[in-house]
C-alpha cells in the first residue's frame, strides 16, 4: 500500500519538483515506511510507501528489464507470483519480490493490456521513456483511489485530492456539479471530484497521456449476466462453490511479509472472512470491533461469538457519543466531503488495528454482489405495494421518528414516498439524501447537473439483465465504489494500515454476479445464497442474523449530545462566511430533527462533513 504522485509535461518548464515534493508529502500518512521519487525527462514520479511485501526490496519507483518503464503503485497484486513465473519464462529477470516490479516487466511484455491479468487492487502510473507518455490505471473495482488533473500540456495525479491540489496552477474552484451530486448520495461519484479542476479516474479505467494528449478507456466492466446466462445449478451446489471461491480469496488477500487482521462487525460478510482467515492462517489471527452503549447498534456480542468459535486475538472497543471531537479528525482523513457516519466506528476500528497490525481484511462488497440490502427487499415489493403505500402516505408521514438502527417509520416514509416511481428513480429514491426541491433551496438556485445522469448511464449498460441485477449493479459501480470504499482506504490509511476486500476479487464476484435473483432475495430473505454458504462456517445467529455494521445512533446523537456541536458548525455565521448552503434551510432540517419531526441525521451528517472538510481546505 502506498500513495503515488506524479507531474508529466511535454514542456520540461513544467516538470517542478517543489511541487512534487509538496504533493508527495501530503501522502506521507500512506506510506511511512519509505519515500522515493524519479526525476525522468517529461515525467516526475514519486511513492511513499507502507512495507507489505518484500519488505528490504520493494523501494519505489521501481523500473522493468533496462530504464525504459519506471512504475510507482498502490495497491497489492495477489497474482504476482504466478505472473513473474510466466515473466521468467519469456526471459525477464528480475531484481526484487516487489509486485510493483511485475507490473513493468508485464507492460514490457503486453503493453497496456497487461492490466486485464491483474489479480488485485490497485492504482498505479507507469512512465514509458521511448514513446514519451504516462499511463495511469485503476482496479476493476475502484478499491484504490486515483485523481488527475490536466491542463495545459500536463498532467498531474495523485493518490488523493488533498495531494493534487499541490500540483502546479491547481484551482480550488468547487465543481457545481459535485456539490449537487454530494446532497443527492453524501458523497461524490467518479469522474467528478470536489474541484472543478480534478477528476477521479473511474473503476477498470486507463488513461494515457502522450505529448499533450489524453486518451480514456475502460478495460474492465463487472456486469451482472444476461438473464438467460445465469447459473442453474441447484443451490446446494452453488453455495459449495460459492464458500470455496470466497476461500481462495481470502487466501489470497492474506498474503503478506507483516501480521494480518480483520475488521469484525459481527455481520455475516466480516464473520465469513474471519472464518475463513482462522482456518487458513497458522496462528491466531487478530480481530477488531467496535460496540455501543445504546444496545440497538451493539453487536458486540455476536463478533465475540464469532471470536471465541476461532480463538481470535480478539480487541474491541466501546464507542461513546463523543463525535463532536471525532468529526473534525475525521473531515482531516478525508481529501474530499463525504457524507457517511458510519466513517466515525471507521476510523476507532482501523485506530484500535493499527496497534497490533499492519494489514486488515473487510467485508466490503458482499451486501452489493449477494443483496444484502433492505432496498432490495422494497425494490421487488414495490410493483405489488407501491399503489398502496401511495395511497397512505398521508398518515404513514405521520407517524413519528424513532432513533433506533433504521426504524420502521424511517422504513415506511422512504417506502411510500418512492415505491410508485419507475425501478431506478426508485431505488435512488430509498436511499436520497436531498429531493431536488431541497437541494434548489440549499444551494439558493446555484444548482448542478441532474446527478442521476450517472444511475442512469449505468444502467443503460445492463439491459438483458435481470431487474434486481441491474440495481445492485448500480450501487456495486456507484455507492460501493464512491462511498463505502472511499471511507475504508481513508479511515484505514489515515492510521498506516492497509485494507484488503476479499468479496471484491473476480473469483468472487463472477459467480455472485451470474446468480438468479431467487439466491440473493426472495420475500424479506436477503443474502439467501452467501448465508447458506457460510452456515458451516459461522454461528448460527450470524448466518441467520440481518445486517450488520459499523454504524452509529446518529439521529439520537443529533437529538442529544451532539445537538450543540452540530449547531455550532452549521451556524448562519459560519454557513454565510463559507458560501455554499443556505442558512435559513439548513436551519430548518436541524430544526425538524431536533424536534422529532423526522429523522434527518443523514442529512445533517452530510451537511456537517462538508462545512468541516471546506473549513479544513480552506
Amino acid at each position: 500500500m502506498c500513495g503515488i504522485a506524479g507531474i508529466a509535461s511535454h514542456d520540461r518548464g513544467g516538470l517542478d519538483r517543489r511541487a512534487l515534493a509538496a504533493m508527495a508529502g501530503a501522502l506521507a500518512h500512506r506510506g511511512p515506511d519509505d519515500a522515493g521519487d524519479a526525476h525522468l525527462d517529461g515525467c516526475l514520479l514519486a511513492a511513499r510507501r507502507l512495507s507489505i511485501i518484500d519488505l528490504d526490496g520493494g523501494h519505489q519507483p521501481l523500473s522493468g528489464c533496462g530504464d525504459r518503464v519506471t512504475v510507482v503503485q498502490n495497491g497489492e497484486i495477489y497474482n504476482h507470483r504466478a505472473l513473474r513465473d510466466q515473466l521468467e519464462a519469456r526471459g525477464h529477470v528480475f531484481r526484487t519480490r516487489c509486485d510493483t516490479e511485475v507490473i513493468a516487466h508485464a507492460y514490457e511484455e503486453w503493453e497496456a493490456d497487461f492490466v486485464d491479468r491483474l489479480r488485485g487492487m490497485f492504482a498505479l502510473a507507469l512512465w514509458d521513456r521511448d514513446r514519451g507518455g504516462l499511463l495511469l490505471a485503476r482496479d476493476r473495482f475502484g478499491i484504490k483511489p486515483l485523481f488527475y488533473a490536466a491542463a495545459g500540456g500536463r498532467l498531474a495525479f495523485a493518490s488523493e485530492l488533498t495531494a493534487l491540489a499541490h500540483a502546479p496552477g491547481f484551482s480550488r474552484e468547487l465543481d457545481p456539479d459535485a456539490v449537487e451530486a454530494f446532497l443527492a448520495f453524501n458523497s461524490i461519484p467518479a469522474p467528478l471530484s470536489a474541484y472543478r479542476a480534478a477528476r477521479k479516474l473511474p473503476p477498470g479505467h486507463l488513461l494515457e497521456w502522450g505529448r499533450g494528449q489524453l486518451r480514456l478507456e475502460r478495460y474492465a466492466r463487472p456486469a451482472p449476466a444476461q438473464a438467460h446466462e445465469q447459473r442453474g445449478e441447484p443451490a446446494a451446489e452453488l453455495a459449495t462453490e460459492a464458500r470455496e471461491r470466497l476461500r481462495d480469496s481470502v487466501r489470497a488477500h492474506l498474503i503478506a511479509d507483516v501480521p494480518v487482521g480483520v475488521l469484525l462487525s459481527g455481520g455475516i460478510d466480516s464473520s465469513a472472512v474471519t472464518a475463513l482467515a482462522a482456518e487458513l492462517s497458522s496462528g491466531p489471527v487478530a480481530t477488531f470491533s467496535i460496540g455501543f452503549e445504546e444496545r440497538s447498534f451493539d453487536e458486540l456480542e455476536l463478533a465475540r461469538l464469532v471470536a471465541r468459535r476461532y480463538g481470535t486475538d480478539h480487541h474491541e472497543l466501546v464507542l461513546r457519543p463523543d463525535a463532536a471531537e471525532l468529526l473534525p479528525r475525521i473531515a482531516d482523513a478525508y481529501d474530499e466531503p463525504s457524507g457517511d457516519s458510519s466513517a466515525l466506528p471507521v476510523y476507532l476500528v482501523c485506530e484500535l488495528a493499527a496497534r497490533h497490525v499492519k494489514v486488515v481484511l473487510s467485508g466490503e462488497g458482499g451486501d452489493e454482489l449477494f443483496g444484502g440490502y433492505q432496498t432490495y427487499v422494497a425494490d421487488r415489493l414495490a410493483p405489488i405495494a407501491g399503489p398502496p403505500a401511495r395511497a397512505l402516505r398521508p398518515l404513514v408521514e405521520r407517524l413519528p421518528s424513532a432513533t433506533g438502527r433504521v426504524p420502521l417509520d424511517y422504513k415506511l416514509k422512504r417506502f411510500a414516498r418512492a415505491a410508485h416511481l419507475p425501478p431506478l428513480e426508485r431505488h435512488h429514491g430509498f436511499k436520497e439524501i436531498f429531493a431536488p426541491e431541497l437541494r434548489r433551496e440549499l444551494l439558493r438556485g446555484r444548482s448542478g447537473a441532474d446527478p442521476l445522469h450517472l444511475y442512469r448511464e449505468r444502467y443503460a449498460e445492463t439491459v438483458g439483465a435481470t431487474p434486481l441485477a441491474r440495481l445492485q449493479d448500480v450501487d456495486l459501480g456507484l455507492y460501493l465504489a464512491d462511498d463505502l470504499l472511499v471511507k475504508t482506504d481513508r479511515m484505514s490509511m489515515t492510521h498506516s494500515i492497509e485494507a484488503r476486500v476479499p468479496f471484491l476479487d473476480p473469483v468472487v464476484a463472477d459467480l455472485a454476479l451470474a446468480l438468479p435473483s431467487r439466491h440473493k432475495v426472495l420475500g424479506p430473505s436477503t443474502k439467501r445464497l452467501l448465508r447458506r454458504a457460510v452456515a458451516p462456517l459461522v454461528p448460527p445467529q450470524v448466518a441467520r442474523g440481518p445486517k450488520r455494521g459499523f454504524s452509529i445512533p446518529a439521529a439520537a446523537w443529533l437529538r442529544g449530545p451532539l445537538l450543540p456541536f452540530a449547531r455550532e458548525v452549521l451556524s448562519p455565521d459560519q454557513l454565510r462566511a463559507a458560501g455554499v448552503f443556505d442558512p435559513a434551510t439548513v436551519a430548518r432540517v436541524l430544526d425538524r430533527h431536533a424536534g422529532g419531526g423526522e429523522d434527518l441525521s443523514r442529512q445533517l451528517w452530510g451537511l456537517m462533513a462538508f462545512t468541516l472538510w471546506q473549513r479544513r481546505a480552506g
